[in-house]
């Protein structure tokens, strides 16, 4: 089989990015993260952000799609395909071993089945960004878009506004997202279920003796509102409950505890119904380096 890109996935706390590093390390190899909260800067303790975990050997293994935009603009499925295609890409040019790994379920998802997206499907967020802004500045920015507008009747509603805009800047970037034939060896790390939850609840520990609360009391003093960390999930939606009085410690400890085994357990429904779909997804006990390393050398050549 011919592959071209090796995919390291599975739930929460089992060990991934570790495990993909010293495999890139092996395999010659640059990681490109899958995880739809490290794109963003300054979310570092609370989406497990280790960069510690790229260190192999002295040396740091080069990886993509971590700390690429800020937590106040809005990242997407449609902006999660671009940054790896174009990633992608430019690794297979060089002649590097691709390794995806992450466990967003949907952003996995796209890229071993292939979705075919468009820019103007996935921005509902933008368009209510865009719909705070006053007409007459959604003038200014749809004419520096498109100077040679002539449909003037775009320009005296709000809403054929927005529309206009977010049409002209797809046109705009239409050639930007440049799809190329992935096929992927796809490896799943797996551990029982309760030994998940004990590791889960180990790193929660961690993370909050070690600065997670100071992280996102930082994001509130730098303008993130509660409600914009609400958006982020698990530990960014119940610290901000916590620093806002909603929650006691106590209680912000065992509700978020509850849900990051809940999504777990989310996470492996997502990767069940891939396989459910024809993904073939190698299972391997923990991040055994050595049995995934069994099962990559016959597939690739250094």
């Amino acid at each position: 089989m011919n592959y071209n890109l090796i995919t390291i996935l599975g739930p929460t706390a089992v060990g991934k990015t570790h495990l993909a590093a010293q495999l890139a390390n092996h395999f010659n190899g640059e990681i490109i993260s899958a995880d739809s909260r490290q794109v963003y800067i300054g979310m570092d303790i609370g989406t497990g952000k280790d960069i510690n975990d790229y260190n192999i050997d002295g040396k740091t293994i080069p990886h993509h799609l971590i700390d690429v935009i800020h937590p106040k603009e809005e990242f997407n499925l449609f902006l999660f395909n671009k940054y790896f295609y174009e990633t992608f890409n430019n690794l297979t040019s060089k002649g590097k071993t691709p390794f995806l790994v992450g466990g967003t379920g949907l952003y996995l998802h796209s890229i071993l089945s292939g979705y075919e997206l468009s820019k103007v499907d996935f921005d509902k967020e933008y368009y209510n960004e865009l719909n705070e802004y006053k007409i007459a500045d959604l003038k200014i920015k749809l004419k520096k878009i498109n100077p040679s507008l002539h449909n003037t009747t775009d320009l005296l509603v709000k809403e054929r506004i927005i529309r206009a805009i977010m049409i002209a800047e797809k046109e705009n970037d239409k050639d930007l997202l440049k799809k190329s034939d992935v096929n992927s060896l796809t490896i799943g790390i797996q551990f029982e279920r309760e030994e998940i939850k004990k590791r889960i609840t180990a790193r929660l520990k961690h993370r909050l003796q070690n600065g997670m609360i100071e992280e996102v009391k930082k994001l509130v003093n730098e303008g993130i509102s509660f409600e914009r960390l609400n958006l982020f999930g698990l530990e960014y939606k119940f610290a901000g409950k916590y620093l806002s009085g909603e929650l006691s410690y106590n209680d912000m400890y065992q509700k978020l505890n509850s849900a990051i085994h809940s999504f777990a357990k989310r996470q492996m429904t997502w990767f069940r119904k891939m396989e459910k779909e024809g993904i073939i997804i190698h299972w391997i006990e923990g991040p055994d380096f050595e049995e995934a390393g069994k099962i990559i050398t016959p597939n690739f050549t250094v």
